[in-house]
């Protein structure tokens, strides 16, 4: 099944791949997307991760969400789909939100080579990145897809780079307070959202429903897949952005995380 991958990426590619394990966190309408791709693409290896359940709503853009598979959760319901796609897929389900008292349980229990944040909210999102980053493990970050309607404005660069995006505004401001400015790739928009398409709605995980198109969350999806693969056979995705400050607070900033 990997003959054309093969072809494309060379023998030595596709064993790396085959030999790597990936983390995805978040199987909504990016994570998911990420997750088949990397599984297409012959990662041998995958733990996904999400405590959430298909509902109506997101039927508009989720690669399992179907009249079929509405009620089910979401990652047994992709975990199926995966062992479909590859039945000598390595792979670990997890059905829980991974908040910050198990997220270090989660990341030593085995060895990542890449994690995968599709989270969409801000407090397990930061964690996740700043335990990654802690613990040396590779990790690309998805933005805010929602409101944006331009593929052609999808970008991937440093969280430092990143503009014109409210997710990263906010997490680019909380990871400064731990000494973080930059160290990690996203895959962000820079179109401009209409303040008409945000809607105030209070929930357990959100403060409010943004408008979404069908086509934009998967794109940015792929496009992480495209980090992950690219990371992995040892391409360069963009010159790499170096902040003295990152380095220097290091040791202050694992005492801080500590803390928290």
């Amino acid at each position: 099944m990997y003959s054309r991958t093969e072809l494309l990426l060379g023998e030595e590619g596709l064993e790396k791949l085959k030999a790597s394990h990936v983390m995805v966190v978040g199987l909504g309408g990016v994570g998911a997307y990420a997750a088949e791709m990397l599984c297409r693409a012959g990662i041998g290896k995958m733990t996904i991760v999400d405590g959430d359940i298909i509902n109506e709503s997101n039927r508009n853009r989720q690669l399992i969400a179907l009249s079929s598979t509405q009620g089910q959760k979401k990652a047994e319901c992709l975990g199926i789909r995966l062992k479909d796609i590859n039945e000598n897929l390595e792979l670990t389900t997890i059905d829980q939100y991974i908040k910050e008292e198990m997220m270090l349980e989660i990341l030593k229990a085995d060895k990542y080579d890449f994690i995968v944040d599709a989270i969409d909210t801000l407090t397990p999102k930061l964690f996740l990145i700043l335990h990654a980053l802690e613990l040396n493990i590779p990790i690309v970050s998805s933005m805010g897809s929602g409101g944006k309607l331009d593929p052609l404005q999808i970008k991937i660069g440093d969280i430092s780079q990143s503009y014109n995006c409210t997710l990263a505004n906010m997490v680019r401001k909380k990871l400064h307070r731990f000494g973080v400015y930059t160290g990690f790739p996203v895959v962000y928009s820079a179109e401009k959202v209409n303040p008409e398409v945000v809607k105030e709605e209070i929930s357990t995980n959100k403060k409010s429903v943004v408008g979404t198109i069908s086509y934009l969350p998967p794109i940015f999806g792929c496009m992480c897949a495209s980090v992950v693969i690219r990371k992995l056979i040892g391409l360069e995705i963009y010159a790499e952005v170096k902040d003295n400050r990152y380095y220097a607070n290091k040791k202050e900033r694992k005492e801080i995380i500590c803390q928290k």
